[in-house]
């Protein structure tokens, strides 16, 4: 598909800014990864009730200061935990609470080894570098559509947003791969009350790597005009110098300024360039051929002088 260059900085401004976005709701949520813990339940409060309880270890008195009683616990095996469901993000995780309604959240630099935190901190760092230099690359890609620029001044314009939006593409996948690992060593050497039993990753996750794949797709397209305009230019600057190059031959030879007009206009794919009247027997078809025969006539005018 091919696009013009208004289209195809509009695609660029448009993918910039839905990275934005899908960047600030990743890392503002704390659903990167999810699962669930085993918990053992804990014992019943409160007076006796008919009904069992889920969520607690329920047993046949509620008077246990008397030391003379004997509690039947009714629960085994399985029965006697549970499994609260967690989510964690690069700043917060939030675990169920003990009566299963709502969530209890806590610092995720509280869970990290403290040895490892360091690489948190770098995923912290590398995370608002990715969102600055994103926002940066919209911004001038904004600025460049701005009239009051001369074209070379856009083409800079241009350069610089390609280059801060692909930067700030490298810098997210490092902060992604650092939150990746930081989580994995967590849940190895993590507090025991936090590791869980079984987790995935979740929905902010993929949004963040969405975010960086749509990123990249800005950084491309950019880049991709700004080599387009640079091609032309140098194309055209060439077609000049060729023209030019004809021009100059055709003034050394005090040919009529319609001849110049007439074949400086004419395509030299399409059509043959129209040239002098035929000189022994042959005439000229090509732009080369006319280039060649004009050489042969100069060499005769120079011998007859």
């Amino acid at each position: 598909m091919r696009l013009g260059h208004g289209r195809r900085a509009a695609l660029a401004i448009t993918l910039n800014f839905v990275a934005l976005a899908f960047a600030i709701s990743a890392v503002s949520t704390s659903y990167w990864c999810e699962g669930t813990r085993k918990v053992a339940k804990p014992f019943c409060t409160g007076p006796p009730v008919k009904i069992k309880q889920r969520f607690c270890i329920s047993f046949n008195s509620s008077n246990l200061n008397d030391s003379r009683q004997v509690l039947y616990i009714f629960e085994t095996g399985e029965e006697k935990f549970l499994l609260k469901r967690f989510h964690a993000g690069i700043f917060f995780t939030c675990e169920q609470a003990l009566d299963m309604k709502g969530f209890d959240c806590r610092n995720f630099a509280d869970v990290a080894p403290d040895h490892e935190k360091g690489v948190l901190w770098l995923c912290v760092v590398s995370e608002s570098l990715y969102l600055g230099l994103l926002f940066t690359g919209g911004m001038l890609m904004i600025l460049e559509q701005c009239p009051c620029f001369s074209i070379m001044n856009k083409l800079k314009l241009s350069a610089f947003a390609a280059m801060c939006t692909a930067l700030s593409g490298l810098c997210g996948m490092v902060a992604h791969m650092m939150f990746t690992t930081i989580f994995h060593l967590a849940v190895i050497m993590g507090p025991v009350d936090w590791r869980p039993k079984t987790w995935d990753y979740s929905w902010s996750y993929a949004l963040a790597w969405s975010s960086f794949g749509t990123c990249m797709g800005s950084a491309v397209t950019a880049l991709n005009r700004y080599t387009k305009t640079i091609i032309e230019f140098k194309y055209k600057r060439r077609n000049i110098e060729k023209n030019l190059m004809i021009k100059e031959k055709m003034m050394e030879l005090d040919l009529p300024e319609q001849m110049w007009d007439m074949y400086l206009t004419a395509s030299p794919a399409d059509q043959g360039v129209p040239g002098l009247p035929p000189a022994n027997g042959l005439k000229p078809s090509t732009g080369a051929a006319y280039v060649v025969e004009v050489d042969s006539m100069t060499e005769q005018r120079e011998a007859y002088c």
